[in-house]
C-alpha cells in the first residue's frame, strides 16, 4: 500500500469538472480523480478549516462513526473500473472487528480528512493511473504548479477515469 495525501483541488477546464489531486506521501506521482462539485466543496472546506454551525453530510458521517465507537483507520482507493474509481472505508471497533464499507473516493476523502485518517492506494493502481508532474520550480515532494495547470488544461478525463456524481 502507498499512502497518498490531498495535494490540491483543481478544475479540468475542458469539462468544468473538479479534480482532486492525490500525491504519494513520499514521492512525486499524482493520482487525479474527477469528482462532483459538492464533494469538491466538502474537501476544500475541510482543507481550509471552514466549520459550519450545523453538520454537513460528511460531518454527520464523522459523528456517526464516532458515535458507534468506531475508528476510521484508513481509506483505500481500490480500483478503476469503466472509468470510475472505487474506494473503501476501513472502520475498526476495538482491535478485532473490522468493517469495510464501499464508498466513492470523493466521499471517502472528505470523511478521512475530517477524522484525520490516512488515505492509501495500491502500488499497482498508482503505477497504472499516476502522473509524475515534478518540474524545475518544484521542491522535494512538491508539485510544480505551472506544470500541473498545463497538464490539467490538456487532460482528457477519459484518460484516467472520472466520477459522474
Amino acid at each position: 500500500m502507498v499512502e497518498v495525501r490531498v495535494a490540491q483541488i483543481g478544475l479540468d477546464r475542458t469539462t468544468n469538472s473538479p479534480v482532486v489531486i492525490l500525491q504519494e506521501k513520499d514521492g512525486d506521482r499524482i493520482l487525479p480523480i474527477w469528482i462532483g462539485p459538492a464533494e469538491a466543496s466538502a474537501i476544500a472546506m475541510e482543507l481550509a478549516g471552514v466549520k459550519f454551525a450545523r453538520p454537513l453530510t460528511h460531518d454527520l458521517v464523522k459523528q456517526i462513526i464516532i458515535g458507534l465507537g468506531a475508528d476510521l483507520r484508513r481509506v483505500l482507493i481500490t480500483q478503476v473500473k469503466e472509468n470510475t474509481y472505487y474506494a473503501e472505508l476501513h472502520l475498526y471497533q476495538g482491535d478485532n472487528h473490522v468493517v469495510q464499507i464501499d464508498a466513492r473516493p470523493s466521499d471517502s476523502i472528505a470523511v478521512a480528512l475530517r477524522l484525520k485518517a490516512p488515505i492509501f492506494t495500491s502500488e499497482e493502481l498508482l503505477e497504472e493511473m499516476s502522473v509524475d508532474l515534478t518540474g524545475p520550480d518544484a521542491g522535494p515532494g512538491q508539485l510544480d504548479a505551472n506544470t500541473l495547470r498545463d497538464y490539467l488544461e490538456k487532460l482528457d478525463p477519459e484518460d484516467f477515469g472520472k466520477f459522474t456524481p
